[in-house]
């Protein structure tokens, strides 16, 4: 279904269009490394593919642009596979089925792959238009972003040469990125010997529902609740109050999502049943009060089961539950200079307790690596005075945003006099790839910007026709109107 053809700009479409008939799954970058190289045979770019697999595109400066900085323009080739339980695809066989849905772009079934398709073939456009005005290009076009950010890790140092980054991986036309963040995941696992459950105890099975949770950098400013953080406030005051033991916990199952539920079983004498069941309402009240404005109605019930033959040594419980109960969860702190924006924070994702086992997942996440450590250390002390033993894995850089940025003030100006508005100038609590680039190039001056998508990641990604064109328009211009070399 070609009719994305005729759209304009005709020359970005064409090439969007060419991307979504070669399949370009994460993890199977082989066709579209393969497309890319021979588009750029065919325009008569230099082009190669680096040790990871990224494609490295040069151009050189138009004449009477040789005195500009080096751009470097960069997009991601790969896309998430998902699609709709009805529909029969193969990402690894079969080209997408585009169509325009009013003022939008789709595919059918699927997701559309304009994350981040639509940056890449702006920069095929561009690197083949012998027209436009510009300094000595490079694109970078990196594999495996959306499963790690495998190109961006692999990039070697000395492999670029350009002074300023435009990154085309963002999803709100009008919209400049000067930062993001960078993020560990804290993993704090204790390995303890279960005890046997009192006989003449019952179990209850309590089960906490119905929290919006989100994406834990893009809505961890929202202020909603933490499931397994509600439940800690619950099990603590169970013991307490109820004389209960804590033989299972399970909240959350994504490191990158706030968790919506979570379960654990309790023992405890059966006298104290109806007592439970008192804490167990009183505490959905006053959830449902403290969350009446961000959470749909929460709920939170209890329910007889079978008891359990093993459960957590009473000491080990507490140290747990205390553990839980005063991690740090949420906003650490704001950007001093951006003071709307979120620059460090961390989210309990995922507890088990289970089986002679606990694990703590947590991903910390912060745009200063000097506030992500502290973050991070402050979380190993608190898990280290449980007994815990905690590990650090999978860092990533964030990207310090830099508001007297040349190229953010050259853009804001090209953008004003284009479209005779100004742009919001934003930090994104999430990963981009600019951080690990930025790491690995210092100096580097970036911007992050695109066309408007909604619903990426998901067979509902969508494009707004009319954005790309802006979006493109945006880019042209910028590359006219590069900063000189100092």
């Amino acid at each position: 279904m070609s009719t994305i053809l005729s759209l304009a700009p005709q020359n970005v479409w064409k090439h969007f269009y060419g991307l979504t008939q070669v399949p370009r799954p994460s993890g199977f970058m082989g066709p579209v490394q393969e497309f890319l190289l021979q588009f750029a045979k065919e325009a008569g770019i230099e082009a190669f593919k680096d040790e990871v697999g990224n494609i490295i595109m040069r151009k050189p400066a138009t004449p009477g642009m040789e005195d500009c900085k080096g751009v470097i323009l960069q997009a991601h080739m790969d896309m998430v596979p998902q699609k709709n339980n009805d529909t029969v695809h193969d990402f690894e066989k079969d080209p997408l089925e585009t169509y325009v849905d009013g003022e939008w772009v789709k595919a059918k079934g699927t997701t559309l792959g304009a994350d981040n398709g639509m940056g890449v073939a702006a920069i095929m456009a561009v690197m083949e238009d012998k027209t436009l005005k510009h300094g000595a290009l490079e694109a970078l076009i990196t594999v495996d972003e959306e499963t790690g950010m495998y190109g961006a890790f692999g990039l070697k140092p000395g492999t670029l040469h350009g002074e300023i980054l435009l990154n085309l991986d963002s999803e709100e036309e009008g919209e400049l990125y000067i930062g993001c963040a960078g993020g560990v995941d804290v993993t704090a696992t204790l390995q303890y010997k279960e005890v046997e459950t009192n006989p003449s105890h019952i179990a209850m099975k309590v089960s906490l529902k119905g929290l919006r949770g989100g994406h834990s950098g893009l809505e961890i400013n929202q202020g909603r609740a933490n499931a397994n953080k509600l439940m800690a406030r619950f099990v603590r005051e169970a013991i307490t109050t109820c004389n209960a033991r804590l033989a299972t916990w399970c909240g959350g199952n994504m490191r990158n999502a706030i968790p919506r539920e979570a379960d654990v079983v309790l023992t405890l004498p059966a006298q104290d049943e109806e007592k439970l069941q008192t804490l167990v309402k009183r505490c959905e009240d006053l959830f449902n009060e403290e969350y009446h404005a961000l959470e749909t109605p929460i709920s939170f019930k209890a329910e007889c089961v079978e008891r359990p033959a093993m459960e957590t040594p009473e000491e080990i419980q507490d140290n747990l539950v205390d553990a839980i109960y005063a991690c740090q969860d949420g906003i650490c702190r704001m950007i001093p200079t951006i003071p709307d924006t979120v620059e460090t924070s961390s989210n309990l994702s995922i507890v088990t307790i289970t089986e002679g086992k606990a694990q703590f997942s947590l991903l910390v996440r912060s745009s200063s690596e000097s506030m992500k450590k502290y973050r991070a250390l402050s979380l190993e002390s608190c898990f280290s005075m449980a007994g815990m033993k905690v590990e650090m894995s999978g860092s990533y850089s964030g990207w310090n945003p830099d508001v007297e940025s040349p190229i953010l003030k050259a853009m804001v100006k090209s953008y004003e006099e284009q479209f005779g508005a100004e742009p919001a100038v934003k930090v994104v609590h999430a990963g981009l790839e600019c951080g690990i680039i930025g790491s690995i190039v210092p100096g580097l001056d970036m911007i992050s910007f695109g066309p408007t998508l909604r619903s990426h990641q998901s067979p509902d990604e969508r494009v707004l026709i009319s954005s790309v064109q802006k979006f493109y328009d945006f880019l042209t211009a910028t590359l006219a109107n590069t900063p000189k070399k100092v």
